[in-house]
C-alpha cells in the first residue's frame, strides 16, 4: 500500500522557518521524482518545488531562494525547508509522488493529506 504522510506545518510569523517531512511508504524515494504543492484560498493548486531521482531542483519562482527541498532516501522521507516565511505562503502544503522519469503535476500523482501553514504578519 503506497501512503505519503506530511507533518511539520504550523503557525508562525513573519520572517519564521518551519520544515515540512513527508514520510513515504510503498514508494521508494531514490527512484522517482517528488514535490511539494500547495493550496492557498481563492487560488489554484500550485507546485512549489521538485526533486528528481537524479537529484535535479526545480522550484516555484515565489520561492527561490527561500525554500529548500531534499530527501534522505535511507529513510525514504522529503523535506521541505521553508526559510523568511511570508503571509502570503500560508496555504495546505502537500507532498506528492510521481514516477522514475514524470513529476507529478497539481493534477496527477500519488498525495498525501496535506499539511497546514499559515504565517501571520
Amino acid at each position: 500500500q503506497v501512503q505519503l504522510v506530511e507533518s511539520g506545518g504550523g503557525s508562525v510569523q513573519a520572517g519564521g522557518s518551519l520544515r515540512l517531512s513527508c514520510a513515504a511508504s510503498g514508494y521508494t524515494t531514490s527512484s522517482i521524482c517528488m514535490g511539494w504543492f500547495r493550496d492557498a484560498p481563492r487560488k489554484e493548486r500550485e507546485g512549489v518545488a521538485t526533486i528528481r531521482a537524479n537529484g535535479s531542483l526545480t522550484y516555484a519562482d515565489t520561492v527561490k531562494g527561500r525554500f529548500t527541498i531534499s530527501k534522505d532516501n535511507a529513510k525514504n522521507t522529503l523535506y521541505l525547508q521553508m526559510n523568511s516565511l511570508k503571509p502570503e505562503d500560508t496555504a495546505m502544503y502537500y507532498c506528492a509522488a510521481g514516477t522514475r522519469y514524470t513529476c507529478p503535476t497539481p493534477t496527477w500523482g500519488g498525495w498525501g493529506q496535506g499539511t497546514q501553514v499559515t504565517v501571520s504578519s
